[in-house]
This record gives C-alpha cells, sequence and structure tokens, in this order.
C-alpha cells in the first residue's frame, strides 16, 4: 500500500525531478501546493491557453523565473519529467495524449476524461509510450477508505453480490467551467460521482462492466431560485443507474449536486457471509455527504453464535495524512522507480466506461450496453 509521505523522506538525494503543469485552474493550486512541498523537484513552468493565466499562477506561488505558456507543446518542449494535466475534462485526453507521445509521465486530474473513446485514446497511447499515465483519485489514500478496502478484500464478508454507493450535496453546484457542458462535458457525474464510484469498485476490485441502466437531470441548475447562474447550466445535477458487471455483481449508485435531503444514502457492500455499512461522510453539511474525502462510521453485520450482531468498527485518525500530497508523492516516485502508475488507466478505465454508459443510458432513456475493446 502507499505510504504517507513526509518531503524529508525523499526516495533521491540531490536529484531534481523537473515537473509541469498544464491547466492553471482551481486544482492545479492543490497540485502545485503538493510539489512545492516536495524536495526532489523542480517547476519547469506551466501554460494556459488563457492569455496572462499561467503568468498569474506562476507568480502566485513565488516562481518567477520560470517560464509561462499559452501553447502546451511550448511547456512540453522543455522535457519535464512529468506534467499534471488540470484542464478542462473535455480535453484531458488530448493533453495528455500530447504529453505522453512527447515522452513525459502523466498525472491526470479526474474524471479521465468525458467519454469511453478519450479515455480509449489515452490508454493507447500510455501502451504505445510506455509513460506513466495514473488519474487522480487521492480519497484512495485516506487512512479510513483504505481499512473499508482491506475489510471486504479479507474475505470477511463471502461473495460480494450487491454494493450501493453514491453521494450528494444538499446544496453544493460549483460555478465556472464545471457547469458548461463545451468544458466539463458532464455535471456532478463527472465532478463528484467518478469519487463513489471509485470509492466502492477500488474496494471490490475493478471489474468488467456491461450494461447500465440511468437517468439524469437539471432540475436544479437550471432553476433560478436554486442557482444564480441557471442561465448558463448546460450538464446534470443528478444521475443514478443500475449497473451489471460480467460476474454478476450490481453496482446501485446515485449522485447529486442539490437536493432536498441531507444525504444520498450509506454505501453498502451486501456479501454471503457479513455486510458493511459506510456512513456518508458529514451530511449536515451542505457539501457532506460526497466521497471526495474520508468516511462516516462504520458497521459490519454478521451472524455469530446464531445471533445477529452488528459491530462498529473503529475508525482510523486521519489528522496527519494528506491525501492530496500523497497521489503526487506517488506520481513522482513512480517516475523514479520507473512505474507501474500508482492510480492506473486499466482500472479506471472501467469507471470511465461506467460514466459513459450512464450519459448513453440516459440520452437514451433505455438499458445501454458497455462494451470496451481491446487495447
Amino acid at each position: 500500500m502507499p505510504q504517507i509521505y513526509k518531503p524529508s523522506e525523499s526516495p533521491v538525494e540531490n536529484k531534481k525531478l523537473r515537473v509541469g503543469v498544464i491547466g492553471t485552474g482551481g486544482i492545479a493550486h492543490a497540485h502545485m501546493k503538493a510539489y512545492l512541498n516536495q524536495k526532489d523537484v523542480e517547476i519547469v513552468g506551466a501554460s494556459d491557453i488563457v492569455p496572462g493565466k499561467a503568468r498569474a499562477f506562476l507568480d502566485e506561488f513565488g516562481l518567477t523565473d520560470a517560464p509561462d505558456f499559452e501553447d502546451n507543446d511550448k511547456l512540453l518542449a522543455l522535457k519535464p519529467d512529468g506534467v499534471s494535466v488540470c484542464t478542462y475534462n473535455t480535453t484531458h485526453h488530448t493533453c495528455a495524449v500530447a504529453a505522453m507521445k512527447a515522452g513525459v509521465h502523466v498525472l491526470c486530474e479526474k474524471p479521465m476524461s468525458v467519454t469511453l473513446d478519450q479515455a480509449i485514446q489515452m490508454a493507447r497511447a500510455q501502451k504505445e509510450t510506455g509513460k506513466i499515465l495514473t488519474i487522480g483519485f487521492q480519497p484512495r489514500y485516506d487512512p479510513n477508505m483504505k481499512m473499508i478496502k482491506d475489510i471486504v478484500r479479507s474475505g470477511e464478508l463471502g461473495d460480494i453480490y450487491y454494493v450501493q454507493t453514491g453521494g450528494g450535496r444538499r446544496r453544493g453546484i460549483p460555478g465556472g467551467t464545471f457547469i458548461k457542458k463545451e468544458l466539463a462535458g458532464v455535471g456532478c457525474l463527472a465532478d463528484i460521482g467518478c469519487y463513489g464510484l471509485d470509492m466502492a469498485l477500488n474496494t471490490v476490485g475493478y471489474r468488467k462492466p456491461v450494461t447500465v441502466s440511468a437517468t439524469a437531470s437539471d432540475r436544479f441548475g437550471k432553476n433560478p431560485k436554486y442557482f444564480n447562474d441557471a442561465e448558463t447550466f448546460s450538464v446534470d445535477d443528478f444521475s443514478c443507474a443500475l449497473i451489471r458487471f460480467e460476474d454478476g455483481l450490481v453496482l446501485d449508485f446515485r449522485m447529486s449536486w442539490a437536493m432536498h435531503m441531507d444525504t444520498m444514502g450509506d454505501t453498502l457492500f451486501l456479501g454471503t457471509d457479513a455486510g458493511l455499512k459506510v456512513k456518508s461522510p458529514n451530511p449536515h453539511l451542505n457539501w457532506g455527504g460526497a466521497w471526495d474525502g474520508s468516511i462516516g462510521d462504520v458497521f459490519l453485520y454478521k451472524d455469530l453464535c446464531g445471533n445477529q450482531v452488528e459491530i462498529k468498527v473503529p475508525l482510523k485518525s486521519a489528522e496527519k495524512s494528506n491525501n492530496f500530497e500523497s497521489k503526487v508523492r506517488d506520481f513522482l516516485d513512480a517516475i523514479i522507480s520507473g512505474g507501474p502508475s500508482p492510480i492506473p488507466w486499466q482500472e479506471i478505465i472501467y469507471n470511465q466506461a461506467i460514466i459513459d454508459g450512464i450519459i448513453r443510458s440516459s440520452e437514451a432513456k433505455r438499458e445501454v450496453e458497455i462494451v470496451i475493446p481491446e487495447i
């Protein structure tokens, strides 16, 4: 399992990894903060298609000597060891493919892409170039997320046949690029929905999805009563789906940016020997209940000596963990060691296939098949 990184424990002394940032919006700041906490990193530059944005971004962090670009290819021409791709969702695939083909390792922000076809382009570029392609799901590094995975993978639950997961904000529609289809591609499904999918599927082990029946809507985002930018809102703010997998597992998924409820429900893992309930984190908060952070209380249900028992599982302290920094450190360590990708496309392509299937099923108003070609 990846270890929590401390800056004093840099695995390579007196060697600097040369890193760039493509796209300098909100999430890029978290990447930059994490990189600057690593003693073995040198920031070689940043790029953004918006004039002046990359320059302002670098200056904000005191990197006045680092060059800025409006053309990603000019940044890649500096031959950095790795880049963070922090652009609009709809351009993740083009930026990541260009970087790998330029010989650069890639940490791509979530979601991997918008469509399955885009994800396949990224996967094929990685296979062709051999470069690292890791996807930014930092909740995996939370100590309690790891504990849930360890419990389920231990076999304590027996054969897992049903999983319920999702996440919801009572009020939590972001603004800016998140709500524009031409930039984000999809809404809550890509923003926090991919976290909910990864929380469940990383726990049970990513499996091959075969069908999905789904619906998505925009009743809150397009209503000025609930959202100030209703006129420009063009993505989903709610989705739910039933996903079937090749081995018979069924996943009941739901996600919301806004609703008249405190939570979309707990995450449940139902097995033939026991069941595990993971309570939603912070359902009392407007922005709580989404799996982009940690978890709530955990309960194990099983039979013991003829009795039906409920066991509250103690949570691990997360005070000393920095999930985002651990994600970045894992990427850097993979560059140093030559791989493998810490959060590989071989897993996340199934996450993307489900998102793609949910979009298609909602538009078609029926169940659709998920077909992932050989890569």
